[in-house]
């Protein structure tokens, strides 16, 4: 991990043993393991913590982006149009003959025109104005 050889982990030992002497070196052995467990789990624990919270923000960045992405539909919904446009239906005269495709003869239809609308009145798909309920 921090490249020590075992070679150096034997003179670490020696100098110990020579410093503490043989009666504290085993008590002094286990309070230094006793730290190092302490400080792998701290470390430990803080990593877990930074994970969850990494993960806990790309779960909001998604619940965000898919939050927009739904009141982007809702706006589109609202700003098309409603209703596709009418085709226009051709007259048919009273005196012409029916093709021979087909069973019943046709009523004669007049051409449907839109109504006019107020020129006060905004156009349906205006960005100024608040959302309509459907």
């Amino acid at each position: 991990m921090f490249g020590i050889s075992f070679s150096e982990l034997l003179l670490v030992g020696l100098v110990a043993l020579l410093v503490l002497g043989p009666e504290r070196l085993p008590g002094a052995a286990r309070t230094a393991g006793l730290w190092i467990g302490r400080l792998k789990r701290s470390f430990n624990a803080i990593k877990q913590e930074v994970e969850r919270e990494i993960g806990a923000d790309e779960i909001r960045r998604q619940l965000h982006n898919e939050h927009i992405l739904s009141l982007e539909q809702e706006a589109r919904k609202i700003l098309s149009p409603v209703q596709e446009p009418a085709k226009p239906v051709e007259p048919v005269a009273e005196n012409s003959i029916a093709p021979a495709t087909e069973a019943a003869p046709v009523a004669p239809t007049a051409p449907t025109e839109p109504a006019p609308t107020p020129a006060a009145s905004p156009a349906p798909h205006d960005p100024t104005l608040p959302p309509r309920a459907p």
